[in-house]
């Protein structure tokens, strides 16, 4: 009988809220870097009639963001950072390789739930998000000339992550977000194909509440 009264306290402090709600009203800052790791199949292209698959590489950058709480818990969130560098391959059939490069702008916007901290180690504070990406691409260029453009891109955004607190209003952030970016190509302004990135883009950050 002991030793399931401790089992069932053990199991209730594990899953007791202790942490105050983030009050509506706060602002927060978060500044970090991210690792955006594009998806395995980026899709294909087809130029002078021969088709060719695309693969991008993946690029870490530091990234800033800035919350704001408009409810107890619920706040809206931007994403920004400095331009993310991508090398491309593009292959076809034969074996025969394209390389390439471009550089992009990544804003995402979300609205976002952070659950009240947890008396788990350290309390820590999980928190889940969705949104809106916006991509901008530029300096696009490949390695057998011509003039590449890649349209911007609109897409949904998920966030997840963990807020781990060691004081009163710092944080340690972790924390993975799905972006959907898909981009129309166009070679000396001819349509090539679309080239889907849609990446994950895992972070760690260091938070600050005022």
């Amino acid at each position: 009988m002991k030793l399931q009264s401790l089992v069932l306290a053990t199991a209730a402090a594990l899953t007791m809220t202790t942490a105050i709600a983030v009050p509506a009203g706060t602002w927060s800052v978060a500044a970090g870097a991210h690792y955006v790791d594009p998806k395995s199949d980026n899709g294909s292209v087809t130029v002078g009639g021969d088709k060719f698959s695309v693969d991008v590489d993946g690029d870490v950058r530091p990234t800033v963001s800035g919350e704001y709480f408009i409810a107890n818990n619920v706040g809206i969130e931007l994403l920004a950072a400095i331009p993310f560098h991508h090398d491309f391959t593009l292959t076809n059939a034969a074996g025969v390789e394209v390389s390439g490069k471009t550089q992009h702008l990544p804003p995402t916007l979300s609205l976002q739930y952070h659950f009240d901290g947890y008396n788990m180690p350290m309390n820590v504070k999980p928190f889940v998000g969705v949104g809106v990406n916006y991509t901008t691409f530029f300096k696009e260029r490949v390695a057998t000339g011509g003039d590449l453009d890649l349209d911007d891109s609109v897409g949904v955004a998920g966030h997840i992550g963990l807020d781990i607190p060691f004081a009163p209003t710092e944080s340690f952030r972790i924390d993975a977000r799905y972006m959907d970016i898909k981009t129309d190509a166009t070679l000396d302004g001819n349509d090539i194909g679309e080239i889907d990135i849609s990446p994950w883009v895992y972070g760690v950050a260091f938070v600050k509440q005022f």
